[in-house]
């Protein structure tokens, strides 16, 4: 299959990169042309637009930053829809806006191109070792044809429903993230005020009822300071604002989720964004400094 895959980030790179392996034809773009040389190296074909790389391709894949750049790649005028012929595929795995999802999968229609949204989870180590969960929104007959692509790429592929399904999921899957991130951080503060090894805690912990993949994953990296991102800081606060967004139009009121999205606006505003998000313990270390 020739696919045209539009945006070289953290994970969107390993995810090519899992494309090529599999035999694909794969043409990148992305704003920055360094982040994809690795990929070109390997094979991978350079266009100068997310319009040029739809040209003549079965299956166009994006994975940008946020929702205004989703719509810019996708329905903008130089974006992949412009080119994509009648019976490709378009797939976008941008964690964005439910209704943004369900608006392009209208507008591709429109040009009989069927369009999924399919937001994942697993992070850079998910992403490197193809082993991400893929929720996925839109045509069942498009999931469907497009499984073997997803099995590429993760382990847990669900087809949630209509379009828009998928970014909904991933809103649950972000709102459970962000309370587990809280109880990490405050866990790990409370064993090092406690005199414990933290170490030996998780060797405890971790195998027990407060198990998770933010304890199994970021809690040793928070151990040895490493900040690298594995998932923006900035990115996780433009999902946790978007859920906001979300539980507003239902009627739902989460306070957990508020005042996750209140901890790492603080830890932006200290020049966090850039970094993990595991990096939220920095925020809580700052609240128990003595004044």
């Amino acid at each position: 299959m020739n696919i045209a895959w539009i945006g070289i980030g953290v994970m969107g790179n390993s995810m090519a990169g899992h494309l090529l392996a599999a035999g694909h034809g794969v043409t990148v773009f992305t704003r920055t042309k360094s982040k994809a040389e690795n990929l070109l190296r390997r094979g991978a074909r350079w266009a100068c637009s997310p319009r040029e790389a739809a040209i003549d391709v079965e299956t166009v894949c994006t994975m940008v930053g946020y929702p205004a750049d989703v719509e810019a790649v996708i329905l903008g005028p130089d974006g992949a829809l412009q080119s994509m012929r009648r019976g490709s595929l378009l797939i976008d795995f941008t964690t964005s806006q439910p209704s943004l999802a369900a608006g392009i999968a209208l507008a591709a229609a429109e040009r009989g191109v069927p369009a999924l949204d399919a937001p994942v989870s697993g992070g850079d180590i998910g992403a490197r070792e193809a082993r991400l969960s893929i929720m996925v929104g839109g045509d069942k007959a498009a999931f469907d044809h497009a499984l073997p692509l997803f099995q590429c790429l993760g382990k847990t592929i669900v087809h949630q429903g209509p379009a828009g399904s998928g970014q909904h999921t991933k809103m649950v899957n972000q709102i459970m993230i962000a309370a587990n991130m809280i109880g990490v951080c405050e866990g790990l503060l409370y064993a090092l005020k406690a005199g414990l090894n933290p170490d030996m805690v998780l060797a405890s912990v971790g195998s027990g009822a407060a198990a998770s993949w933010s304890l199994a994953n970021l809690y040793p990296r928070m151990l040895k300071e490493d900040y690298q991102p594995g998932f923006y800081v900035e990115h996780f606060i433009k999902d946790l604002q978007i859920a906001l967004e979300e539980t507003t139009r239902m009627n739902l009121d989460l306070p957990g989720l508020k005042l996750a999205h209140r901890l790492y606006a603080a830890l932006k505003a200290d020049g966090g964004a850039r970094l993990g998000t595991q990096a939220l313990i920095l925020a809580l270390e700052r609240l128990n400094r003595p004044a």
